[in-house]
């Protein structure tokens, strides 16, 4: 299975419509500023992990380099539709869209 890659607007229409936000970023990252609702499950931990009961993924962190780096291992954690949020939380951020800081 292959992510697709989606603009922070498509990401949350998605999310919107009931789909799995993804932090793939640390936990101390995650404290300091997080997109509202978004699951954390760093990469660092993140090996073995199956990710279930949503129609959708959407996995994220900071700019969009360790998704895109890590893409295949991570399509592999989900049988839903898996997507990438092209410039993580920072396209997020950019597009107006709420975040939650620590």
């Amino acid at each position: 299975m292959t992510l697709k890659h989606i603009n922070a607007a498509e990401a949350k229409e998605l999310v919107d419509g009931g789909a799995l936000l993804v932090d793939v970023r640390e936990d101390q990252e995650y404290l300091d500023e997080n997109i509202p609702g978004a699951r954390n499950e760093p990469l660092s931990r993140i090996a073995g992990a199956k990710i279930s009961g949503a129609p959708a993924v959407v996995f994220h962190c900071k700019s969009g380099g360790r998704t895109r780096m890590n893409a295949r291992a991570l399509a592999q954690l989900t049988d839903a539709d898996v997507y990438i949020l092209d410039g993580g939380i920072e396209a997020w951020k950019a597009a107006g869209f709420p975040v939650t800081r620590g």
